[in-house]
């Protein structure tokens, strides 16, 4: 079984931001494999499971804030008894140009938050991560960039790199 974890933040005033990319993937993928998400309290989440390539796949949305994502992760982890290795985490990367992608394993935070809290929640960073450049803009604070809403040049240019062979993990 695999657990692919979209960052972002909850509440439709984030919905269109930098820092909900993650959510903004997982809806791609809900579209292309035809799959909704249902609110599941007891794991402070949106979830969908579905069947793909012969193997199970929990998605997940944290329902709790960017900072608290680990909560969510740790909770379905443990319910499914899903391994690290077997977890994905897709999140907003301020160190990439914007559509920039990167899966890489074993990694530390790179100062995001949301990643730092699933690795302490988890107590490992042995998970995958998929890292999506969004840029930077030197003249804005970062923690204030990641909550402007993204262009959309920028946002179809992100969504054209993503694929279901990300989901190859």
């Amino acid at each position: 079984m695999k657990l692919v974890v979209g960052l972002g933040n909850f509440g439709d005033k984030y919905t269109y931001t930098r820092h909900n990319i993650g959510f903004i993937i997982l809806d791609k993928f809900a579209h292309l494999l035809n799959f909704q998400f249902s609110e599941e309290k007891k794991f402070k989440a949106l979830v969908a499971k579905l069947l793909f390539n012969g193997e199970q796949y929990v998605f997940l949305k944290p329902t709790t804030f960017m900072n608290l994502s680990g909560d969510a992760v740790r909770l379905a982890s443990d319910f499914y008894k899903i391994k690290p290795d077997n977890i994905l985490v897709i999140h907003d990367d301020l160190d990439f140009n914007v559509g920039e992608i990167k899966k890489q394993f074993g990694k530390n935070s790179a100062g995001h938050n949301g990643v730092k809290d699933i690795i302490n929640k988890l107590g490992t960073k042995n998970f995958y991560r998929l890292r999506v450049g969004i840029g930077r803009d030197e003249k804005v604070l970062g923690e204030d960039y990641v909550l402007r809403n993204i262009p959309k040049q920028d946002l179809e240019k992100i969504i054209s790199q993503i694929n279901l062979d990300i989901l190859k993990f």
